[in-house]
């Protein structure tokens, strides 16, 4: 294992995801599973979301696309609480996932459009309340 690479993806997931999510997922990893999140945590934290090019805010809406035509709504969860701590803003959410309709599908652009609303549910719920 690459340390570095991994110390660098580890810091890059915990921001984007969450460090609870990522502790728990790597606290749950046993021996079948720790070869996958150490790869994950590896090359696509530390490299691929780390390279030049894109910055954050572009990745995650490229993550919410591609999570809508694969129909991997408990990854597209995670990814729309991503994007909304990598700057992304509901409006922008809501665009990516009404440009999915016709890309991907409206089945799966539907999932997506629920999953969302979960998530900005859920969000609201645990904001402080305004004064």
């Amino acid at each position: 294992m690459n340390n570095d690479l991994f110390d660098r993806g580890l810091k890059t997931r915990r921001e984007v995801l969450g460090a609870d999510y990522v502790d728990t997922a790597l606290a749950a990893a046993d021996d079948f599973t720790r070869p996958l999140q150490e790869h994950i945590t590896q090359y696509a934290w530390g490299d691929i979301w780390n390279r030049p090019g894109l910055d954050r805010r572009t990745r995650s809406l490229l993550n919410l696309a591609m999570l809508t035509a694969l129909n991997r709504p408990h990854e597209l969860r995670l990814h729309v609480k991503g994007a909304l701590r990598n700057g992304v803003t509901r409006d922008e959410i809501r665009e990516v996932l009404m440009h999915t309709t016709i890309y991907c599908g409206v089945p799966a652009a539907m999932d997506s459009f629920r999953v969302a609303r979960e998530v900005f549910k859920a969000e609201d719920a645990q904001a402080p309340a305004q004064p």
